[in-house]
């Protein structure tokens, strides 16, 4: 029987970064497959087959190839209990990611090899950067020809700003691929070779122990050559830097030909950092704390739609979550029991009893929670910090085209707001419905959404890119301020905005009321 300590401990919460189609989902099932988690990986290229990445389960996700929301996945792996979040890898799914970055001890940036680093890992990355999560980086696609891998390297110091560590380096590349030099395990691990051949141990000098005929080649002789020149000018390993974010562990490999992917888990899991303190207004929240305390990061509509169920996605940041306990939400201090959650594999889901910090579990919701809130056992109350939310660029109006089924349209789109992908506005005079997103996709998103799952065929109406700015000052607003040019709406929770039609109305509406406060959300 573990104790409370070393269950929390042994937890290891990671989400997977990187830009469309370096092999994010791929590496996830991989991942999956090694934690016995899944018996056969699907690709996300294996339409023609019929099989699909477990962790792509919308319907639109199949059909296109893309993740547009982010799967949670829990499997054990020696000893450790591991949770995945595949996030978005499409940029005008950046908030969904952004929020499930918060959910998370570290991140696995996945690179391809041919292209570098590509401007979704960029950005992702800064985020990761910026609230200081510990970074492990995987460069994909080492059975296909890219660039020299020093050169990938560099690319990773200068474009990132962060150092980093080769725990191994590729021998050849591409149809010259013969595998791995594993500098941390010191054996070489042969590409496309049966288990029991596939390790070759290395002597005291770091070469091949055995008369092996590669030692003859140029693809060994240039591997040692750049492991020498790593060995006397490269970073030292450091796993203080390495917890603090300064110091990436680099592994190359190829995820789809299943390859370098069971040595980075298990490197991996020996550095990433166990679940870690969070902020909250009452100050640091130390995960092995008795208290049950979590924060909502994402809610899904629809997992199950022969249920038409909504799930609240919860990371455990301290104590013991047991089915059937009381906890406080923190936003209107009401009190409940918990009594359905649940643990998932993708859209396979089982009734979780217990979990502990570092946890993610699905809470069934009526529409309870939104997205940050936080839910705490016992006393005290308090709050986690605030997730980030993006002030939307590109708007529509929205309606039914069937008047008949205004029902299953206002449900439809009430539930997919509360998701938080879009943001949905009311026009103070005419109260029309207009959508708000960062990026096209989103709307494709939910127009497929609630067509397939409330059966609601939507009339949209493209008034293009505006400037949004809430008002601080909202007594202050008088309705002849709305034209045209600064068309007045509300929020979801009432407050008034303003939709600019570009900077000169902005600028010309703050020169003729120079009273009213506006401001924009974070992003």
């Amino acid at each position: 029987m573990t104790s409370f300590k070393e269950d929390v401990l042994s937890r290891r919460t990671f989400a997977i970064i990187s830009h469309p189609d370096a092999g994010k989902t791929t590496m996830t099932e991989k991942l999956l497959l090694f934690g016995g988690a899944i018996r056969d990986a699907g690709t996300v290229k294996g339409k023609k087959t019929g099989k699909f990445a477990t962790s792509d389960w919308m319907e639109i996700e199949k059909q296109r190839g893309i993740s547009v929301t982010s799967s949670v996945m829990q499997f054990a792996y020696n000893g450790f209990n591991v949770n995945i979040l595949d996030t978005p890898g499409h940029q005008d799914f950046s908030e969904d990611t952004y929020r499930t970055l918060m959910a998370v001890d570290s991140a696995v940036m996945i690179v391809d090899a041919a292209k570098g680093i590509e401007a979704q890992t960029l950005k992702l990355f800064k985020v990761c950067r910026m609230r200081g999560i510990p970074i492990f980086t995987f460069i994909n696609k080492l059975d296909r020809q890219g660039k020299l891998p020093l050169e990938l390297l560099e690319e990773l110091e200068d474009v990132l700003g962060i150092q980093s560590y080769p725990m191994n380096w590729p021998i050849g590349m591409g149809k010259e691929f013969f595998g791995i030099y594993d500098r941390f395990n010191k054996r070489v691990e042969q590409f496309r070779t049966e288990e029991a051949d596939r390790f070759l141990p290395l002597d005291e000098d770091g070469h091949i122990a055995s008369d092996h005929p590669i030692k003859q080649s140029s693809l060994y002789t240039e591997a040692m050559e750049d492991i020498l020149l790593l060995e006397e000018a490269g970073n030292e390993f450091s796993r203080e830097k390495i917890n603090s974010g300064e110091l990436s562990p680099v592994f190359f490999g190829s995820a789809l030909t299943n390859f370098g992917v069971q040595t980075f888990l298990e490197t991996y899991l020996q550095f990433a950092p166990a679940p870690q303190p969070r902020t909250a207004d009452t100050g640091e929240v130390d995960p092995l704390s008795e208290q049950f305390s979590g924060f909502i990061f994402k809610i899904q509509a629809n997992m199950n739609p022969a249920h038409r169920d909504r799930i609240a996605f919860l990371r455990i940041c301290s104590g013991k979550f047991e089915r059937g306990m009381a906890v406080t939400l923190a936003r209107t201090g009401k009190t409940t029991k918990v009594s359905q959650s649940t643990q998932f594999l993708a859209d396979d889901r089982s009734t979780v009893n217990e979990a502990v910090s570092g946890d993610i579990i699905g809470l069934y919701d009526t529409g309870n929670y939104q997205i940050g809130d936080t839910l705490t056992g016992g006393k005290p109350v308090f709050q986690y910090e605030k997730l980030p939310q993006f002030t939307p660029e590109l708007f529509v109006k929205v309606s039914a085209k069937n008047v008949m089924k205004q029902k299953s349209f206002h449900k439809g789109i009430e539930q997919l707001v509360q998701e938080g992908a879009i943001q949905m506005y009311k026009t103070v005079r005419t109260e029309e419905y207009i959508l708000g997103a960062v990026g096209q996709l989103q709307f494709e998103v939910f127009e497929h959404r609630m067509m397939g799952e409330y059966n609601s065929e939507v009339r949209m109406e493209p008034i293009g890119s505006k400037i949004a700015r809430w008002v601080e000052n909202e007594e202050d607003i008088k309705d002849s301020m709305s034209s045209s040019r600064s068309t007045l709406v509300r929020d979801r929770a009432g407050k008034l905005v303003f939709l600019f039609e570009n900077d000169f109305a902005l600028r010309w509406f703050q020169d003729k009321h120079e009273n009213i406060r506006l401001y924009n959300l974070m992003g």
